[in-house]
C-alpha cells in the first residue's frame, strides 16, 4: 500500500510492518481520506509490533497531527502495544509533536535520529 505524490509520499511495508512518511503533507482533511484508509488498514491489521518512520517527513499540518494522533489511538484500541516512531532531530515540529504520542500509548517507543 502507498500513495506517491510531487509533495509527500506514504507506504506500508508488510516485511518490516512498517509506516513510512515523507515529503511535506499540506493538505486539507478531504485529500487525507486516502492516507486516512491506509494507516486504518494497517491499525485493524493488528499487527505485533509497527514501526512509524517520519525521519523524512519535513512538514506534517494540523490535519496530518490529528490524523496521526488517531491512527496511535485506533492502534492501542486494537491492542498494537509495541509501537515504535522514529522522528528527526532536524524539524522542529517532530520534537514538540511527536512527544504527544506517549501520551496517548504509554508503551510507545519514541526514537529521534
Amino acid at each position: 500500500m502507498e500513495i506517491i505524490q510531487d509533495d509527500y509520499q506514504i507506504r506500508f511495508d508488510s516485511e518490516n510492518n512498517s509506516v513510512i512518511c515523507s515529503g511535506t503533507y499540506r493538505l486539507t482533511g478531504d485529500e487525507y481520506a486516502a492516507i486516512v484508509d491506509i494507516l486504518k488498514t494497517v491499525a485493524d491489521a493488528g499487527p505485533d509490533f509497527l514501526t512509524i518512520n517520519l525521519t523524512a517527513l519535513k512538514f506534517l499540518n494540523s490535519s496530518g497531527i490529528n490524523i496521526l494522533c488517531k491512527f496511535i489511538m485506533r492502534l492501542r484500541k486494537n491492542n498494537v502495544t509495541q509501537v515504535r516512531v522514529i522522528g528527526n532531530n532536524e524539524y522542529a515540529w517532530q520534537q514538540k509533536s511527536l512527544t504527544n504520542f506517549k501520551k496517548l500509548l504509554p508503551s510507545l517507543n519514541l526514537e529521534f535520529e
